[in-house]
């Protein structure tokens, strides 16, 4: 009976921010749900799923700390609550408490090995730490265990970039946009790259590339316009 009655509560609070009276700010909006949401809580402090929504709210008022203890209350109720590692350890990146995040990531990679976020959570805490090698290794192990993700080759090639490893980073920026060919974002940070480096012929043929994929030459306008093409 509890549980249904958790089950109910919930809904009625999602239905609560659907309709939240017009007018009111966003921020106001997220204040009221907070309030309803703390309420709720009172009658059924043991229920995960409310004080996973508690603390969603709390980072869109920008409540990072009072997020992180709530995620930590949870924790104390369901000590492998996969949402909550992953975003306490979110949380304590933001506030920059990058051994906690860590600790959370890789209790979480325990539970779930092939949690793909947690890796790349994990990746860029280890950047944070200064601990490239590791941050190596988990950029490594995503493009082994993902190889059709886009997203995997994009990060470890922003990572190569920052290394200065600017040859295997265009490698990677390739395998990105051969898996997303549209991605305009991937596209330019690889011709930005490209003029860093002098290779103003290649990033010219990146875009033409582009282009001819069906990219609207618009959405790349302002790396034409530096390459002189009007």
């Amino acid at each position: 009976m509890q549980m249904r009655n958790v089950k109910y509560l919930a809904a009625v609070f999602c239905s609560l921010v659907a309709l939240t009276a017009s007018g009111q700010t966003e921020q106001q909006q997220w204040r009221d749900s907070l309030v309803t949401l703390n309420r709720l809580i009172e009658l059924h402090p043991q229920s995960t799923d409310l004080r996973l929504k508690k603390a969603a709210v709390n980072i869109q008022l920008n409540q990072w700390e009072y997020a992180a203890e709530e995620y930590g209350r949870v924790l104390r109720i369901d000590a492998q609550n996969p949402a909550a590692l992953y975003y306490r350890a979110y949380v304590n990146t933001h506030l920059r408490q990058y051994s906690l995040a860590r600790n959370d990531y890789e209790t979480l990679l325990k539970i779930s090995p092939l949690n793909m976020e947690a890796r790349l959570g994990l990746a860029v805490v280890f950047e944070k730490l200064g601990r490239m090698t590791d941050a190596m290794d988990q950029y490594n192990q995503l493009v082994e265990m993902y190889r059709d993700s886009a997203i995997c080759y994009a990060a470890r090639a922003a990572f190569e970039t920052t290394r200065k490893q600017y040859e295997v980073a265009l490698y990677d920026w390739d395998e990105a946009i051969k898996r997303q060919p549209e991605n305009v974002d991937y596209i330019a940070t690889k011709v930005d790259l490209l003029i860093s480096l002098g290779r103003t012929a290649d990033a010219q043929s990146e875009l033409q590339a582009a282009v001819r994929r069906g990219i609207p030459r618009y959405a790349l306008k302002e790396w034409f316009d530096r390459l002189g093409n009007r």
